[in-house]
């Protein structure tokens, strides 16, 4: 049987996340309102990058962050890609402002500077070799707690990790050609 994957759908690049999805054989439900979560059945979500501020405070005016914050306490596979992994992390460097705070992880917000401070780069990502990283005014992660597996580095900064069910990059997986990350995320259903 298909898997089914929530992919949150309210800002940023969820369109690309739904079409790597895709090309693993996977049915994909854009989430945007409420009752996209409550009448239907997922399997996991995906938690896009994008604006982090504009997407927590768009969850809440939809009323998606409760029903969110729930599935994902009671330990539905999510992965987070850049502003996904703000929206993940229990704290946010220098911003007193915490979303939904799942992961025990410290963000910061455009770490590698503004949209001129972009970039590509190949990097291993876990044990599975090299892979292409996207970063677009990209995060990343100044502490893991215990539970947190570092999945990968960039320049000594930490780009992609893993705490049970959850999984967050820094860099933009849905902006490659690798479905490697996506598979990595298919693999903790």
């Amino acid at each position: 049987m298909k898997k089914t994957i929530g992919v949150l759908s309210v800002q940023g690049a969820f369109e690309e996340h739904i079409k790597m999805l895709e090309q693993l054989d996977v049915n994909c439900l854009e989430i945007r309102k409420k009752t996209d979560l409550t009448g239907h059945t997922i399997d996991g979500l995906v938690l896009p990058g994008g604006e982090s501020t504009v997407i927590g405070k768009l969850i809440r005016e939809l009323d998606l962050f409760t029903p969110l914050k729930t599935l994902i306490e009671a330990d539905m596979p999510v992965l987070g890609t850049c502003a996904g992994l703000i929206l993940l992390a229990g704290r946010i460097a220098d911003v007193e402002t915490i979303h939904l705070g799942t992961m025990d992880i410290t963000a910061r917000r455009n770490a590698y500077g503004r949209q001129l401070g972009s970039f590509q780069t190949d990097e291993a990502f876990d044990a599975l070799g090299k892979i292409p990283m996207v970063f677009i005014r990209a995060p990343y992660i100044e502490s893991v707690g215990e539970k947190v597996e570092v999945l990968a580095r960039v320049d000594n900064h930490i780009v992609a990790a893993k705490q049970d069910h959850m999984i967050v990059t820094s860099f933009h997986p849905e902006l490659t050609n690798s479905l490697t990350v996506h598979r990595y995320f298919l693999n903790l259903i």
